[in-house]
């Protein structure tokens, strides 16, 4: 009964109004801005990229560039895989398309998210930098009990997602990816998952921004790598399989044969796995940006580049390989579809043999590690905002063992229970970021000039 309620709700909240709501709140935010996150782009990368991203002052608790990678680690995980591979086989290749601009348009959405967190963070009872959504909600908006009653339903549910998706869902992709590849008991990788995350996390931002920085990086540059050389085994098929992602965009049923369905479906599931891979509208990148040090413009259009690498590039290339390899509507042999995980290993297996799925198998384990990781942080700030900071022991413990049970665990009610509480965190961070998108302007305008000064220099 419950899971039926649960998925009853999952379906109507996450239904083409909330998709609508998302695309339409980045639209706006992008013409209110008037295309500066477009413009600027450029700018953005080469913040968050460039030496000075790697240095702290006292403004905040770690550098632009780590507290990038937390937010990253957060995002970047089994959606780049397993989410771009579902809605490639249920939406056909034109999601791809759609998924592109879903993030186009959420660079300002996130730029936003990232801005408004640090220009109203504040310092908690340890010295520690807090912010995000909720400070925003209570602090920013000038509606007195309404404003504190927002930030508080959004923190209570960031806690939940922190549980589900963060922590039981990951450990579950992780425990399944090295039983099916490497013979490892779900129980016993759930329990060294658990435990590795809890050393992490027990160390604070400070630590989870180190481990995020190391390992984020160089397992993005390790699939980014593995994913080229298969676009480089099958560079024939390319032309053809670009062509065919853009003629499915516009019209599925005639450039598949009907087997994508409608138009409507193909955007449905390319804007919605866009989302759930980047994040934009949830407000989570702003909690990691809050601890940045530097001014809440640039931290804003480094926080933006987040959308930008995981969808326009990691979720890119992980589609073309799909596409170009030639996996896509393949069957198995009881004749049912390759979807998921399997799909997105058969397309590397195209051309890197055994070594290609391990390989993909191995980058589910790390990204899905770096999102507990990212996930447990958020989660632990969205708690201290609910019950200050002398509970955090306590989350920090439920968390690891959340993630333990998780791994060999039955999860349908927890994905459900996880988009329901996406859902409505995304709900009052859009009304937040409507309602302050004049504030989000006259920021990035008086930050225009430090941008011009230095693409002189450059």
């Amino acid at each position: 009964m419950v899971l039926e309620w649960l998925r009853a709700a999952d379906d109507v909240l996450w239904g083409p109004g909330t998709l609508a709501l998302l695309v339409g709140t980045g639209a706006f935010l992008t013409l209110r801005t008037r295309f500066l996150p477009w413009r600027n782009l450029g700018y953005a990368i080469r913040a968050a990229l460039g030496r000075e991203a790697r240095v702290k002052n006292r403004e905040g608790d770690v550098t632009p560039f780590a507290s990038l990678m937390t937010a990253l680690a957060a995002t970047i995980g089994t959606g780049n895989i397993v989410g771009v591979a579902t809605a490639l086989a249920a939406g056909g290749p034109g999601a791809l398309v759609w998924m592109e601009l879903a993030a186009l348009l959420g660079l300002a959405t996130k730029l936003s998210e990232c801005l408004l967190s640090v220009r109203f963070r504040r310092r908690n009872s340890r010295g520690e930098t807090s912010g995000g959504p909720m400070y925003v909600m209570r602090d920013g908006l000038g509606l007195g009990r309404l404003g504190a009653a927002m930030g508080a339903a959004y923190a209570f549910f960031a806690v939940c997602s922190s549980f589900g998706i963060g922590g039981m869902a990951q450990a579950n992709s992780i425990a399944g990816a090295l039983e099916a590849s490497f013979g490892v008991p779900v129980r016993i990788a759930g329990l060294a998952t658990a435990g590795l995350a809890l050393a992490v996390i027990l160390g604070g931002v400070k630590s989870v921004a180190r481990a995020s920085a190391a390992v984020v990086p160089v397992m993005a540059a390790v699939y980014l790598g593995a994913a080229l050389a298969v676009l480089w085994g099958c560079r024939e098929n390319l032309p053809a399989g670009i062509a065919g992602i853009f003629r499915c965009a516009l019209a599925p049923r005639a450039a598949a044969g009907g087997a994508a369905g409608t138009l409507l479906n193909t955007v449905r599931w390319g804007v919605a796995r866009g989302v759930f891979s980047n994040e934009a509208g949830m407000g989570s990148a702003g909690i990691s940006a809050a601890a940045a040090a530097g001014s809440p413009a640039r931290q804003g259009y480094i926080g933006m580049t987040g959308a930008f690498f995981d969808t326009c590039v990691v979720c890119t290339v992980t589609g073309l390989v799909i596409c170009c390899s030639g996996a896509l509507g393949a069957v198995d042999a009881a004749g049912n579809p390759v979807d998921g995980a399997a799909l997105t290993i058969l397309a590397f297996r195209s051309v890197l043999g055994r070594a290609g799925g391990a390989l993909v198998s191995l980058s589910i384990v790390l990204f899905a590690f770096t999102s507990i990781l990212g996930g447990a942080y958020q989660g632990e700030k969205a708690f201290e905002y609910l019950f200050g900071a002398r509970f955090l022991l306590l989350y920090r413990l439920a968390f690891a063992l959340a993630a333990a049970w998780g791994a060999a665990a039955e999860l349908e009610a927890v994905f459900r229970f996880s988009d329901v509480c996406n859902a409505l965190m995304c709900l009052p961070n859009l009304v937040c970021l409507l309602l302050l998108s004049g504030t989000v302007a006259r920021e990035l305008e008086a930050f225009q000039p430090e941008v011009r000064r230095r693409r002189r220099k450059t």
